[in-house]
């Protein structure tokens, strides 16, 4: 089955210079069966509704679950549509947010469906993320330290501390220690002996992360 087209809630202003460019491309993408369905809003005529989507300028479109402001080509839309329609997407949206500084915007998008965090490892899994981008998602992932959700990435964390690079597998040691499961702790040895000091060191502080929690329990 082919993936279902994200729908699209545009809100534009008279006075708006890119917003025509941006209404045209998306009516396009419907036509070509990208977009699945385009609600426009004048926000002159409705700022009710505005208001109800906090839209604090225009062009704004809410594209599948994805929000994005400002200009956009045709092609940028073609891509998004794309990725809204399945849950590769989301690891893009999240690096588009953090590369913006959009971090509070990224929480709010990860904690209204813990299952996003999952395709977050994409970008763990890559040491060439940008540097902001890769500190933005530890943040987002510790933020679900000792939790279910965290929990739930136990068997892909594990996977990754046997990864060909040693900052993927450091990552993936500190978060194993973050899960405060008695299940990690194997993996989390192992990485004692790991042939790079980087690696050891964080496997040590992740196995007293660990003790200390299962002291308390």
């Amino acid at each position: 089955m082919s993936p279902t087209p994200p729908d699209a809630l545009l809100f534009i202003t008279p006075v708006c210079t890119h917003c025509p460019s941006v209404l045209q491309a998306l009516s396009e993408l419907v036509k070509q069966s990208q977009v699945g369905k385009l609600t426009v809003v004048n926000i002159a005529a409705h700022p009710e509704q505005a208001a109800e989507y906090d839209v604090r300028g225009a062009p704004w479109l809410r594209l599948g679950s994805f929000t994005l402001t400002g200009a956009q080509s045709m092609a940028e839309l073609r891509q998004w549509a794309e990725w809204a329609s399945g849950d590769e997407g989301t690891a893009h949206y999240v690096e588009h947010l953090l590369k913006e500084g959009g971090y509070k915007q990224a929480v709010a998008f990860i904690s209204g469906d813990t299952q996003r965090l999952k395709p977050l490892l994409a970008i763990v899994t890559n040491p060439e993320a940008n540097i902001s981008v890769r500190l933005g998602v530890s943040a987002l992932l510790e933020a679900y330290a000792n939790m279910p959700e965290l929990q739930a990435l136990l068997p892909q964390l594990a996977e990754l501390t046997f990864h060909s690079d040693h900052r993927v597998r450091a990552d993936a040691c500190y978060l194993l220690g973050l899960t405060g499961s008695v299940t990690a702790r194997p993996y989390v040895e192992a990485c004692l002996k790991d042939a790079h000091e980087e690696v050891q060191e964080i496997a040590e502080e992740a196995m007293e992360k660990l003790a200390k929690k299962h002291a308390k329990s």
